[in-house]
Formats: structure tokens, C-alpha cells, sequence
């Protein structure tokens, strides 16, 4: 099998984690595609003495500390201003840490080796996001999902991190409606709803009257990180873990106080 083709494969979840961490699309896929231009350059590059898709994550985080890849699609002074605070706001490493194990799937021996550090350092990072995550604000989520039982583990799942479930829409207008009742914080939603339509259209009508963080949950995650289109930061693939959730709504609220801090 060529690189090209055991690649492919991984890229779609690399944006999933650049995203997730840098809390930008724009930015993170700006990232994936300057690596996959270096591995094009130079294919012995990409370190694989774990694995390629351990080496594909190795070889990405090394890619941060160039703040030019930020600014690259930049038209002004504040757009620039945003792309710089991005960078200086990305994800600290236990943040990280979590986001491999819990969200990537990767050993925390595979994840000691992306992050440079060693299973004891990686052990107090973990330990460290957990911290985080229960120190963070509570906030209200709104959940957009129709199948009850999945709906049920999400609004468990959110309320034992201490927020407070505002509503569960399972349509469109449902969502709308609950929304305009009681505004929340944060919103996850399923990407198709029990009426035909999509989460992500009520979610986009939404976005056009307030700001806020987003997670779409999805069996199908590949159609979401093509990199061809504007498409989700923040984004949980079914069947999911409950830790998944939980460092995902923890990465979305992380970016939106970062906003608010320096505005």
C-alpha cells in the first residue's frame, strides 16, 4: 500500500484534532495542508518508527510553532489580530493529552510519543485536563438530537460536567423554538433530525442571530472533514464516549472565554 493511500485515510480525523484544538477551522486545515505539502516534498519526513498515524500527529505538532500559516488567507488588520490570538490561545498540552486519548483513540504511550514527553509527564497532563474541565464555568446547553436514548446519554453526560440542558429539540423548529425561549451557551447537534431536515441548516439560522460554540454529532464524521468547505470546528462521531463529549464541549467553551477574555 502507497503513503499516499495509508494517508488518506487519516487525514480527515487530523483535522478533526487540529480543529478541535486550535478551535478554528481555518487555521488547523491552513495546518494540514502545509503538512501534507511537506510530506509531498519530502516522504521520509514523516517519522514512522510508531506507526504512520502516530507519525502523521508527531509530525503536525511540530507545525505550531509557525504563526505565518495563520495569517495566510489574512485580508486585514483584525483578521490578523484574530489568526495571531488563535495561535497564542491554542490548546495547552494537557489539553492535548486529553484530546488524543480520549477523542483520537491513541494509547497513552502513542500519545506520550506525538507530545515528546514521557508516560509519567503524559499522566500528569491528563490529570491536569481533568482538573481543568471541572474547574471550567457551567454554562446552558441546547441539545438538537431525535433519537431519544441517544439524547438521554448527551444530557447525562452534560449535566454530570455541571451544565444545565436548556431544552431537546428533534426537529428543526423545535430548535428554534427553544433557542429563542431560553438562549444557551453551547449547542450539540445531530446532523440529521427526525423531520428530514438538517442540524446543521437549524444550527447555521441560529449562528445568523448569535454567537456560539457548536458541536455536531455525526456516524458519518469523514463528510464533515473534507477541507473543501466551511465545516464544524467541534465534531463527535457516534457511537461515542462519554470523555469524548466532555473534552469536546470543555475545547468549545475554552475558545469562546479565550474570545471574551480578549475582547
Amino acid at each position: 500500500m502507497s503513503l499516499a493511500v495509508e494517508l488518506s485515510g487519516q487525514i480527515p480525523y487530523l483535522r478533526r484534532y487540529a480543529r478541535s484544538v486550535m478551535g478554528s477551522q481555518t487555521s488547523a486545515d491552513n495546518y494540514v495542508a502545509a503538512l501534507l505539502e511537506a510530506l509531498i516534498s519530502d516522504p521520509s519526513s514523516l517519522p514512522n518508527n510508531h506507526g504512520i498515524r502516530t507519525g502523521l500527529y508527531k509530525m503536525f505538532v511540530s507545525l505550531w510553532s509557525s504563526i505565518d500559516l495563520n495569517l495566510r488567507d489574512s485580508q486585514s488588520a483584525g483578521v490578523e489580530q484574530s489568526a495571531t490570538r488563535t495561535l497564542q490561545a491554542i490548546s495547552p498540552l494537557p489539553r492535548q493529552a486529553f484530546l488524543l486519548v480520549f477523542v483520537e483513540g491513541f494509547s497513552r504511550e502513542e500519545a506520550a510519543y506525538v507530545l515528546g514527553v514521557d508516560d509519567d509527564e503524559l499522566a500528569t497532563l491528563i490529570n491536569q485536563a481533568h482538573s481543568d474541565i471541572a474547574a471550567q464555568v457551567a454554562t446552558k446547553v441546547l441539545i438538537i438530537e431525535d433519537e431519544p436514548l441517544i439524547a438521554m446519554d448527551i444530557q447525562a453526560m452534560v449535566e454530570d460536567l455541571g451544565h444545565t440542558v436548556t431544552g431537546i429539540a428533534r426537529t428543526h423548529t423545535e430548535a428554534m423554538q427553544m433557542v429563542g425561549a431560553d438562549r444557551p451557551g453551547i449547542i450539540l447537534a445531530d446532523i440529521q433530525l427526525a423531520d428530514g431536515s438538517s442540524g446543521l441548516d437549524a444550527v447555521n439560522e441560529i449562528l445568523h442571530e448569535m454567537t456560539l460554540p457548536v458541536i455536531f454529532i455525526t456516524a458519518f464524521p469523514e463528510r464533515l472533514l473534507t477541507g473543501e468547505r466551511p465545516e464544524p470546528a467541534f465534531l463527535v462521531t457516534k457511537p461515542f464516549e462519554p470523555a469524548a463529549v466532555s473534552a469536546l464541549i470543555s475545547q468549545a467553551l475554552f475558545f469562546r472565554e479565550d474570545v471574551r477574555d480578549a475582547a
